[in-house]
């Protein structure tokens, strides 16, 4: 399953198989699906990644978000898409600032490559077979 954040992009879990030199590997792996308005890349490369047909993708649920924070779904809805939009006007400036997102990852550029970095607790957290596996190709 994938989450949309409108204005921003899609996450999802992929499934990838690895061979190594007498088993196949089948790991979990996190990925992340720039979706933000392609005036704002001026300069920029974002590595592309392509989310399978197959993976079911619900938009970003508010109301769950409501319920960790004490917040009402309508204020959350307000934050999140006025912090995207801060985020995509920074990024339009030439600013490069990182965005955090708290137990997944960031989103960050350097050398003008804009990409998202998953943090090891998220990867190890999606697959707790072969663990280092997952690490190594994320």
């Amino acid at each position: 399953q994938g989450v949309l954040v409108p204005g921003l992009g899609t996450f999802a879990v992929i499934h990838e198989q690895i061979h190594g030199k007498e088993k196949l590997y089948v790991v979990r792996k996190p990925v992340f699906q720039l979706d933000i308005d392609m005036s704002c890349l001026q300069e920029l490369v974002f590595p592309t990644v392509m989310i399978p047909g197959d993976i079911e993708i619900m938009p970003l649920d508010y109301w769950w978000l409501s319920q960790t924070n004490s917040l009402p779904p309508d204020v959350v809805r307000g934050c999140v898409e006025e912090t995207i939009l801060l985020y995509s006007f920074q990024l339009r400036d030439r600013q490069r600032p990182a965005f955090a997102f708290e137990n997944i990852g960031i989103l960050s550029c350097q050398d003008n490559v804009l990409c998202m970095q998953f943090h090891c607790s998220c990867i190890a957290g999606l697959e707790s077979q072969d663990t280092w596996v997952a690490l190594l190709l994320t």
